[in-house]
C-alpha cells in the first residue's frame, strides 16, 4: 500500500505536488469515491481515477517537446474553460502531464510525460536542473541589476539562488533591455518575480532550452517527441529515472 498520490504520479498523471492539489480539489477517485485527504492509501490494483479518467501502471511511456504559445494553461484541465497545452497534442491518446510550468503568458520549451518518476526528478531541487529564459523588460537593466541576479535576489518566499544573468541587447529608443537568465530553481512566477524585483518589468518572457534540450526545428505551437538518447540523458540528469526521488 502506498499513498495515493505518489500511485498517481508513478503512472505519469501528475506531480506529487500537483496530485496532492488535485486531491484536495475532490478531482480524484479511489474505486468510484472521491478522495479528499492526502494520507489516502492504496494499491496499483485499485481504481484510481482523475477527472473521470481511469489511470494505468502498464501504458507505453511517452515523452514529448512542446514549443508552448502563449495563452495555454500548463494543466490537464481547466474548470474556467481556458485552453490548456493538451489542446496542441490531439493525436497523443496516453494521459500525459506537464513537467513543472511556464506561465499562462510565458511560451516556449516544455517537456509532458506520463513516466511520473522521471517528472519527480527533473522537478526536484537536489538536482538542480537548468532552465534558460530570454526575458524583454522595460527599461535597462544596468550592471548592478545584473549583478544583484547573478548573487541572488531577496523574493517573499526567500532568497533566490544565483542566476547566470547576460544582457543581450538594450534599445534605447523604445527603452526596452532583453536578458539571457539561467536558474535551477523552479518557484512560481520565478523569473517575472527577480526582474521586477530589481525595476524591470517583463513585457515578454520565453523559455528557450531545459534540461539540455532546446526549441531547435520546433515552431510555436507544434511538439515531437523526444529520441532514446535524450531520454537517457532526461534519466541521468534526474539521478537515474529508476530512483525514487522523493
Amino acid at each position: 500500500m502506498e499513498r495515493i498520490q505518489k500511485l498517481i504520479s508513478r503512472a505519469g498523471a501528475a506531480s506529487r505536488r500537483e496530485a496532492e492539489r488535485m486531491i484536495q480539489a475532490g478531482r480524484v477517485t479511489l474505486n468510484g469515491n472521491v478522495v479528499t485527504e492526502l494520507g489516502v492509501q492504496a494499491e496499483e490494483t485499485d481504481e484510481i481515477a482523475i477527472d473521470g479518467v481511469v489511470l494505468t501502471f502498464t501504458q507505453v511511456k511517452r515523452y514529448f517537446l512542446l514549443n508552448k504559445p502563449k495563452g495555454y494553461l500548463c494543466t490537464v484541465k481547466d474548470d474556467r474553460g481556458r485552453k490548456t497545452v493538451l489542446e496542441l497534442l490531439p493525436d497523443v491518446t496516453e494521459y500525459i502531464y506537464p513537467i513543472g510550468r511556464l506561465d499562462y503568458d510565458t511560451e516556449g520549451l516544455l517537456l509532458l510525460t506520463n513516466d511520473g518518476e522521471l517528472m519527480n526528478g527533473l522537478l526536484h531541487p537536489r538536482f538542480e536542473v537548468n532552465k534558460t529564459y530570454v526575458a524583454k523588460v522595460k527599461g535597462q537593466l544596468t550592471p548592478d541589476r545584473l549583478k544583484e541576479l547573478r548573487t541572488g535576489i531577496h523574493l517573499e518566499d526567500g532568497l533566490t539562488a544565483p542566476a547566470e544573468a547576460k544582457l543581450m541587447e538594450y534599445n534605447e529608443q523604445g527603452n526596452w533591455s532583453k536578458v539571457k537568465l539561467i536558474i535551477h530553481e523552479g518557484r512560481n512566477r520565478q523569473v517575472r518575480r527577480m526582474l521586477s524585483a530589481v525595476g524591470n518589468e517583463v513585457i515578454a518572457l520565453k523559455r528557450i532550452a531545459f534540461a539540455g534540450l532546446t526549441l531547435d526545428g520546433v515552431s510555436r505551437g507544434q511538439y515531437r517527441e523526444l529520441t532514446a538518447e535524450e531520454i537517457a540523458m532526461l534519466g541521468h540528469i534526474a539521478g537515474k529515472s529508476g530512483k525514487d526521488n522523493g
